[in-house]
């Protein structure tokens, strides 16, 4: 995978190593988000950060929408295991003169549209502005979909078109577009698919993601994690993106998932008022394999660095 590191999947490969493993019918380390057991119900858990310079440049993004993606980004993790988000915790770490007010205006707006109220949390000083979110989350029916559960034949989904938010970044940076155009919005105040990914799970998903990293860097973690192979015949771009960005921008958010083709899908998903997810290819049983169209698919998406 091209990005400016490769050593985060490594890192997280050894951290796997050095922890317990989960007791059997729990998920802890290595999908979307843990699942573990409490009398009566599974309870989704998931924590991400959003670091300012990294996720967000401030000179073209306001602090309010930093405050939104960090609540954004971790309630798209329950989306992406079929979960309902129900609580969040969210720590502050930065430099004194912080516009907490703009900031927290961003995080209330998004705990309000995801239905995910915000219960604590911490502020803490530091020189570099860091917004950790925790969510906890249910599961109520059938189980969560892992990244695991992809079989030879099932056919490959996305619940919408990619690269737009890679594409409202360039088009911010070169300040050819208002903050209200489609692609910045959609980089400003990226939108989780908590229903999409309810209605997936309960049409019988098999296997299940986020597009954060890239559609390329994502299905690879699909195959992956179920040991098949992905032949993408199909990738839906965004209008006003490329190709590249929707293969390696990231930052969709979109969910990406796999069923067999009797599964309901597209019935399930109109019954619920949403947009038909777009089937863009076929999960194969060589494992390894991955391909757009008759080529190799490329290694491109976003990885951070670490040693």
């Amino acid at each position: 995978m091209e990005s400016n590191g490769r050593g985060e999947l490594r890192a997280i490969e050894r951290l796997r190593r050095l922890l317990p493993a989960a007791p059997e019918g729990q998920i802890w380390i290595g999908d979307d988000a843990a699942v573990v057991t409490t009398p009566g119900t599974q309870m989704v858990l998931t924590a991400d950060a959003v670091v300012a310079g990294v996720h967000a440049d401030l000179s073209l993004v306001g602090l309010d929408d930093l405050g939104w993606k960090a609540m954004a980004v971790s309630v798209s993790d329950v989306a992406a295991m079929g979960g309902s988000p129900s609580h969040a915790l969210v720590v502050v770490t930065g430099p004194p003169d912080t516009d907490l007010d703009l900031l927290y205006h961003g995080i209330v707006e998004a705990a309000a549209a995801f239905a995910c109220p915000v219960v604590g949390g911490d502020l803490t000083g530091g020189d570099q502005l860091v917004v950790s979110v925790f969510v906890t989350g249910t599961v109520d029916g059938p189980g969560p979909v892992l990244r695991s559960g992809a079989g030879g034949g099932d056919s490959i989904y996305v619940t919408g078109p990619l690269g737009s938010s890679a594409a409202g970044l360039r088009l911010l940076q070169a300040g050819s577009v208002s903050d209200d155009h489609p692609c910045a919005v959609a980089h400003r105040r990226p939108q989780a698919r908590v229903v999409e990914g309810q209605v997936a799970r309960m049409a019988g998903a098999t296997s299940l993601i986020d597009v954060s990293d890239g559609l390329a860097g994502d299905i690879g973690h699909l195959a992956g994690a179920s040991g098949v192979g992905m032949v993408v015949e199909h990738v839906p771009v965004a209008e006003g993106a490329s190709l590249e960005e929707a293969l390696g921008g990231g930052e969709d958010y979109e969910l990406v998932f796999t069923a067999s083709q009797r599964s309901p899908l597209q019935a399930a998903f109109a019954e619920a008022g949403l947009r038909e997810p777009i089937h863009i290819g076929r999960c194969t049983p060589d494992a390894g394999t991955l391909r757009l169209g008759d080529e190799p698919l490329p290694r491109v998406g976003w990885e951070h660095a670490w040693q």
